[in-house]
């Protein structure tokens, strides 16, 4: 892998049985840069980030994440990137400093650096004044402010998050926005978005590539798509794209 890439996929490919997840995707994503994912459900998005974060063997092709293989080296991949996965799980009987120091001890964290680290992040959150209390008692939207935190505890050198906003209001997604962009342009961290939001992904994302039925058939910044397609914006050009445009003389067509 060259200098100033974090992740290059060649030929990466994954079945289930007889379902091909995932067919022949060629990527490369630049280090420090914002790359989003977007794809209907079952387009293999999650598939490719369990691949790439080590979690999954692919069935054919090749990967490196961070200079590292994804097939002989997975400890290594595990140690320099951070996941957020779309689906995970938190420990509901800690409180959200003792799940971050947690998290922390699994990354070599601990002492004065990893208590000014989540100081820093719940006070960031806005859960400054909730920090002691335990994990079941906050909302949806809370523990996801606390599994962001954790992904990014150990400064990694590449964080995946599969739907990072799909559980947080208006406020708290710009704050998770603007924390994505801060630490892209100040510490170089890559980030690797899955999203369903086209209006995230048009906000936050320099490259976007776009999946469906496992196959990667689309790959500019967003502005290029949706002139590509001559699109109105991201997500009229996302439709034109993966199919699902919205033909609204039909929308009423029950009552008749």
């Amino acid at each position: 892998m060259s200098d100033g890439i974090d992740i290059q996929t060649e030929g990466l490919s994954k079945n289930f049985g007889p379902v091909v997840a995932l067919n022949d995707l060629n990527l490369t994503v630049r280090k420090g840069s914002v790359f989003g994912f977007l794809g209907p459900n079952g387009a293999g998005k999650t598939t490719t980030v369990r691949i790439l974060s080590g979690l999954l063997r692919q069935t054919s092709g090749s990967a490196r994440v961070c200079g590292f293989d994804v097939s002989t080296q997975r400890n290594e991949v595990k140690a320099h990137t951070g996941l957020l996965p779309e689906t995970p799980g938190l420990y509901s009987k800690l409180s959200a400093v003792e799940f971050l120091e947690f998290i922390g001890a699994l990354n070599d964290l601990s002492g004065e650096t990893l208590n000014r680290r989540i100081d820093s992040l719940l006070a960031l959150m806005g859960l400054e004044g909730r920090q002691n209390d335990l994990l079941e008692s906050y909302s949806s939207g809370m523990k996801q402010k606390v599994l962001v935190a954790s992904t990014v505890l150990h400064e990694p050198q590449l964080v995946f998050l599969d739907e990072p906003t799909s559980r947080l209001d208006p406020a708290a997604s710009a704050l998770v926005k603007e924390l994505i962009i801060a630490m892209a342009e100040e510490t170089e961290t890559t980030f690797f978005i899955c999203t369903h939001m086209t209006d995230f992904a048009e906000d936050v994302c320099e490259v976007i590539g776009i999946l469906n039925q496992g196959i990667l058939n689309t790959l500019g910044s967003p502005n290029e798509i949706v002139n590509q397609v001559g699109g109105n914006d991201l997500e009229d050009a996302y439709l034109k794209i993966v199919g699902g445009e919205v033909d609204r003389t039909k929308l009423l067509s029950w009552r008749d």
